[in-house]
């Protein structure tokens, strides 16, 4: 009985399938997967057809639908949404509280060799700065971070 009703409105059932995605789209993912997205459109796009009449209300036409219609949608949207991200990658933000904190080596380092030390219960890898104009420096030297990336400080000698 309910599948008897589900043949004969596929395209109410494709509407449907097609806000159900969206909203997982939407909601649970935020907008971060691009494959729902269009997917989710190509299968209310087949649903409208269905409705009027364009497509028959097969299965065949259906899944067939989706899947051209959900890769001309995204033919049509991939530039837009490109455009959206914008072309620029965001630019290196050199600002943090770390510069300029000073302490000790724990264990020599080099330009090819790194050290480590722990501050605030993470442990950093240090490497010599590009502007520090040494090649190693000694265990019990202080030094100063000079800029700073995920957990590695590069420093040079104070």
């Amino acid at each position: 009985m309910v599948i008897e009703y589900i043949n004969q409105h596929q395209g109410e059932l494709w509407i449907a399938v097609g806000f159900s995605i969206l909203i997982l789209e939407i909601i649970l993912l935020g907008l971060s997967t691009g494959v729902l997205l269009f997917v989710g459109l190509g299968a209310l796009a087949t649903g409208l057809m269905m409705l009027m009449g364009i497509l028959p209300e097969t299965w065949l036409a259906g899944f067939a639908s989706i899947g051209i219609s959900s890769a001309v949608i995204t033919a049509l949207l991939w530039r837009p949404f490109k455009r959206l991200q914008g072309d620029r990658a965001p630019s290196e933000d050199r600002s943090s509280d770390l510069i300029g904190l000073e302490f000790v080596l724990t264990q020599d380092i080099s330009t090819s060799t790194f050290g480590k030390t722990r501050y605030s219960g993470v442990d950093w890898r240090v490497e010599i700065s590009a502007e520090a104009g040494v090649a190693a420096m000694a265990t019990g030297q202080r030094v100063a971070v000079v800029s700073v990336d995920v957990g590695v400080f590069r420093v040079k000698p104070v």
